[in-house]
């Protein structure tokens, strides 16, 4: 018999990824309680399907070209990869999907977990569909937040609907590897899971509606196209698919622009979208309009915009990807730590109205330094605007790039390749962005986010001395080239 319990918190959480874990781990710092709900595992998709199953996925096979790209080490490597041993530690990276762990750290940490559907029925109200077969009707004194994460979004191509085709979770989860696999999307997490099959045995082509990485410069862009095909990948850009069919064989068959493509399985990875479905936003005044798919809008705490009763007093959050800002993990953190301290700092009287720039409650690196790293082998790494966002927003901006050619990449490894990028804006002289590309080059990232965050002066910035001989040096040459 399904019973109705009544529950009162003074936060909601509906969503129990690493988003939603960091907003109620905040709050309940902060000295308030909190409830998180989770329909599906906890600790949600960058445990499970994305960030880590996909790193351990390429991590492998970077170490290898790693090994042979240097004399001496060369010759004591095997030339590929042992795939059982790839899938066993890409298990292992997702705890072969249990969250027993992350169920106990939410306890440990004093978090409340109701595994269940949860969606608002009106402001502050919450109702669950516990998985227990109980229902919940929860109420929330201060606020509720909304942290569902994104979904695929799938394009409407001719037959997709009946053939069956892999998102990103199952091909992170996949325990085979197919003999061809096709990949539908040249962006991030394409050209990241193109190259690690590739590396594990597969015959991959990647079949791209536009540029490959094309919202990085081209010439970074360019080095992992080179790296993709080096193993074997075939790319297809600018090139629209036009239907999609199933072979007698269980193959299929991608009519495109420019002929036809036959593989063993497909992978559409063609962007995500905010997970708002079936939350009952409606009950707080939020809807879509006409034709298009609900977006929230929200403001640097992450309080939603036109949500009912949020201008009388704040309640109803949204945050990480489901807020739409920006759909990568490690920002969708940074986002909760803001807005699970602005819920707690309300709650105490000690922040009223909008709070400062750069204060520990506003997610304004959301607006000028967001760090992304995509883990091809040659990495690409960015932060900050291009220089076409730059002038696009206002700015006296100008660039200075250059190979990155320097003892440290020599010494890395045979033949480096690598590019680097900083987009200046001229009337502070100070950083807007950096863009690096090259083996590696992510553990150069964090310096220029800091410089970009800290708005350094290029002048401070150039006694900011790089270590010989490492990759960093290119910093040097950068600022040298730029005229310092």
């Amino acid at each position: 018999m399904t019973a109705q319990i009544e529950r009162e918190f003074d936060v909601i959480v509906i969503g129990a990824g690493a988003v939603g874990e960091n907003v109620a781990e905040r709050v309940v710092k902060g000295g308030l309680t909190a409830v998180l709900i989770e329909a599906e595992l906890v600790g949600g998709e960058c445990s499970y399907w994305a960030c880590m199953p996909s790193k351990a996925l390429l991590r492998p096979g970077t170490a290898l070209h790693g090994a042979q790209s240097v004399p001496g080490a060369e010759e004591a490597v095997t030339r590929v990869l042992d795939t059982d041993a790839v899938l066993k530690r890409r298990d292992y990276f997702t705890s072969n999907w249990q969250d027993d762990s992350q169920v106990e750290w939410v306890e440990n940490t004093g978090i409340e977990l109701i595994r269940g559907h949860g969606w608002l029925t009106g402001e502050r109200r919450v109702e669950v569909a516990g998985l227990d077969g109980n229902s919940y009707a929860l109420s929330a004194t201060r606020a509720v937040v909304i942290a569902t994460g994104s979904r695929p979004s799938i394009p409407p191509i001719e037959g997709l609907d009946d053939v069956d085709f892999w998102t990103t979770r199952e091909a992170t989860s996949a325990h085979e590897i197919p003999e061809r696999l096709g990949v539908l999307g040249g962006g991030v997490a394409g050209t990241e899971l193109a190259q690690a099959f590739a590396r594990l045995g597969a015959s991959v082509t990647v079949v791209a509606r536009g540029a490959l990485l094309g919202t990085y410069p081209e010439e970074a862009a360019d080095l992992v196209k080179a790296g993709l095909r080096a193993d074997g990948v075939e790319i297809h850009v600018n090139t629209a698919t036009k239907s999609v069919a199933t072979n007698d064989d269980g193959s299929l068959t991608l009519e495109t622009g420019g002929g036809t493509v036959t593989v063993d399985k497909l992978l559409v990875a063609t962007g995500r979208h905010p997970a708002l479905e079936g939350l009952g936003l409606e009950s707080v005044g939020l809807a879509a309009e006409d034709g298009k798919d609900l977006t929230l809008r929200t403001d640097a705490t992450g309080l939603v915009h036109d949500a009912q009763g949020n201008a009388a007093g704040p309640w109803l959050y949204a945050v990480g990807d489901a807020a739409g800002k920006v759909m990568l993990t490690h920002q969708g953190k940074y986002e909760a730590r803001a807005t699970g301290d602005a819920i707690a700092a309300r709650a105490d009287g000690s922040l009223t109205g909008d709070p400062a720039p750069w204060s520990r409650y506003a997610q304004t690196a959301d607006e000028h330094a967001v760090p992304n790293v995509v883990f091809t082998d040659p990495e690409l790494a960015s932060v900050g605007r291009s220089l076409e966002q730059a002038k696009k927003d206002g700015y006296a901006a100008t660039s200075v790039e250059l190979p990155i050619e320097v003892a440290g990449s020599s010494l890395h490894s045979e033949h480096y390749k690598g590019w680097a990028q900083l987009v200046v804006d001229e009337d502070r002289r100070v950083l807007l962005g950096a863009t690096f590309a090259g083996p590696d080059v992510a553990e150069l990232l964090h310096a220029a986010t800091i410089a970009v965050v800290g708005e350094v002066p290029l002048d401070r910035l150039w006694h900011a001395v790089p270590s010989y001989p490492t990759v960093s040096e290119v910093w040097l040459r950068l600022l040298e080239s730029y005229g310092l």
